[in-house]
């Protein structure tokens, strides 16, 4: 295992977690007397989680607070705001459970929008776009708290293939969302115009411009022609913004939250069950899945990209199980099978279900045999002793 630290950590006392960290790296004897190596965890940790700058200190203590010091867009329509603030004030319940769900990941957006110095209005924005469920799919197939469709999320770097979905990884999306509006700025010139086009895109709003300017007309927000969701689009998350300023004018109850990470990164070098994660953080599997929803099957492969968020308040847990006993959890290997192979006999073969096999791989399978090759993940032995029964040949067709 190996801690990845920010040298700049070193001046501050360092967490519970890192200290058990380094004490087990210098000496483990259960590991060393049992003769098994520790786990090959690489563990890094957010450095505004551990090491808080001058200016981090002097921040409101309550996370609402500080969105609401960073707001500044000026109203685009507000005829259209008040309409929208008339429908959520008269479903509170809508707006509160999406805002219960953004707990888990504002902190880290607003720390991102409040580091470019976008206006803090576009941390809001998954609030529109998905009520901050990860796991929202559009009908134009757009997915995610950033609702990036797959050619735009390929566009701006996020991988997509049948183990991860970088649309609904939470770093990796907000990185492109916040990249994406910046170039939508760059072109624009206001705000108002980017959030237009990250909703209908760039050319939807580039043609809606040069129009008014060919007729001689105002260019404004609502003086363009946009499509009608486009026209709402402003005005709705400037509705939003107006009831985080003033929530008991909605009848909402705004929770405090902790100005403070809720999440630290914990990357692994091996592949690794999620369900096992979960429990060496003391954590439920909905819970540990609401964090990294990218990883479409229950598997985190250390290649895509290998980085777990874990609760902040759970990385020392995580730590302490990992490591109890020098008990290593189950490792899984890559598995390269063959086309006509059956599931039930790769099942047996590594001591799992086939359940299992389909839960934690993109299995292609017709009446229970393989249609193509493909690689498997699959439990790794558990000493070098122990060694998997040979693939048995797969029967031939015709």
């Amino acid at each position: 295992m190996k801690v990845i630290t920010h040298p700049a950590t070193q001046r501050h006392r360092l967490p519970l977690s890192l200290c058990l960290a380094a004490l087990l790296l210098g000496a483990h004897p259960t590991a060393a007397a049992s003769g098994g190596p520790a786990p090959q965890l690489k563990i890094s940790y957010s450095l505004q989680a551990y090491a808080p700058s001058t200016a981090a200190e002097r921040r409101p203590q309550d996370l609402w607070a500080r969105v609401r010091s960073g707001f500044r867009l000026k109203e685009v329509n507000p005829e259209l705001t008040r309409r929208h603030e008339r429908w959520f004030a008269e479903r509170p319940g809508q707006l509160q459970r999406a805002i219960e769900r953004s707990r888990l990941y504002l902190y880290h957006i607003v720390d991102e929008v409040e580091r470019r110095g976008m206006p803090m209005e576009v941390a809001l924005l998954p609030l529109i776009e998905s009520a901050f469920d990860p796991m929202a799919v559009s009908p134009r197939r757009a997915a995610g708290i950033w609702q990036f469709i797959p050619s735009t999320g390929r566009l701006f770097g996020l991988e997509q293939n049948a183990w991860y979905d970088g649309r609904r990884d939470v770093l990796a999306a907000t990185r492109a969302a916040l990249d994406y509006l910046q170039t939508l700025y760059d072109q624009f010139g206001r705000w108002e115009l980017a959030l237009a086009a990250y909703n209908c895109g760039d050319g939807c709003v580039a043609r809606a411009l040069r129009s008014n300017r060919a007729r001689g007309l105002p260019t404004h927000y609502a003086a363009l022609p946009l499509p009608a969701q486009t026209r709402h689009y402003v005005p709705k998350l400037l509705a939003v913004r107006n009831l985080i300023l003033d929530p008991a004018a909605a009848g909402l109850e705004l929770q405090r939250l902790d100005n403070e990470p809720y999440f630290a990164q914990v990357r692994i070098s091996q592949p690794m069950p999620a369900r096992q994660v979960a429990r060496l953080a003391d954590m439920s599997l909905d819970e540990f899945m609401a964090l990294n929803p990218a990883y479409q099957r229950q598997v985190i492969r250390s290649d895509t990209p290998g980085v777990l968020l874990l609760p902040a308040d759970r990385v020392d847990a995580f730590h302490l199980n990992l490591y109890r006993k020098g008990a290593a959890p189950p490792r899984l290997q890559p598995y390269a099978a063959r086309r006509g192979e059956s599931l039930q006999g790769i099942a047996e073969r590594f001591g799992v279900t086939v359940e299992w096999l389909k839960e934690h791989n993109p299995v292609r399978a017709h009446k229970g045999r393989l249609t193509a090759a493909q690689t498997l993940y699959v439990p790794a032995p558990r000493s070098p002793h122990m060694v998997h029964k040979p693939a048995p040949a797969p029967l031939r067709e015709g």
